[in-house]
């Protein structure tokens, strides 16, 4: 995963190229993600040059998926870009990042081609049921961002999700990871270590109960703290200040 705001497509691009000259994958085994940043999303034309300039940055073909970072600016008339690049075959999937259920709903109910997928904030302390329900309604994915908490709680040292890994030989990691899995969720751990990413994909060999879910379910805490930045005006005055170019 990158977007424009990064400022790593260029090194995602490079290590794909090198990946691919070398024979350690194809490009057809690879699933790459960017999104369009706040800055470029004022109108459809300069929507439209920030998907070019992200494939050349690239300097790929074609991006998996692309979203729309925030829903600020004239999202509306971003869209429109995203959709005319998709139907151009730049960008094989497009979805939206951070929509909350509320502006997903009008959002869906508005737009010509609805988003795939929706990528937003989950993990046990900001599970978000409702949100996740009206991504059904609409069929848009939900893919999780800071799928373990982000680094702001502490669920390495919770009793209850060790006693669950414990149960069933697996880490705290990936009995949150699971969790999200089971409800559907994409989830996009980060991780730099070797050990910790492949740890991360050791998910698919155990499920969790009914009632381990459920406890699992009752940490979490709605919107709180870092939860409610998105509905902050300085959160949103700051986005729409970041520039990424001139």
């Amino acid at each position: 995963t990158t977007a424009a705001v990064y400022g790593n497509e260029d090194a995602v691009g490079d290590a794909v190229r090198e990946a691919i000259a070398t024979g350690l994958c194809t490009r057809e085994e690879l699933f790459i993600t960017s999104k369009l940043w706040v800055q470029d999303m004022a109108n459809y034309d300069l929507a439209k040059a920030g998907i070019e300039a992200s494939l050349k940055k690239s300097g790929l073909d074609y991006f998996d998926l692309y979203l729309l970072h925030q829903a600020m600016g004239d999202y509306f008339s971003a869209w429109r870009a995203l959709e005319d690049a998709y139907e151009a075959g730049k960008l094989k999937a497009i979805g939206v990042s951070n929509f909350y259920a509320h502006v997903l709903a009008n959002f869906c109910e508005t737009v010509r081609i609805t988003p795939m997928v929706n990528q937003v904030e989950l993990h046990p302390y900001f599970a978000q049921p409702a949100a996740l329900e009206t991504m059904k309604h609409y069929n848009v994915q939900p893919e999780a961002w800071a799928p373990l908490g982000g680094g702001r709680h502490k669920p390495y040292e919770n009793v209850m999700l060790q006693r669950i890994a414990d149960a069933h030989q697996k880490t705290i990691a990936q009995v949150v990871l699971r969790w999200n899995v089971q409800r559907g969720v994409t989830v996009i751990p980060k991780s730099t270590r070797q050990e910790r990413i492949e740890e991360n994909f050791a998910i698919w060999d155990f499920s969790l109960t009914d009632n381990e879910m459920a406890q699992i379910n009752a940490l979490d805490l709605g919107y709180v703290g870092e939860a409610v930045k998105h509905f902050n005006p300085e959160f949103v005055r700051g986005c729409l200040g970041v520039k990424i170019h001139d």
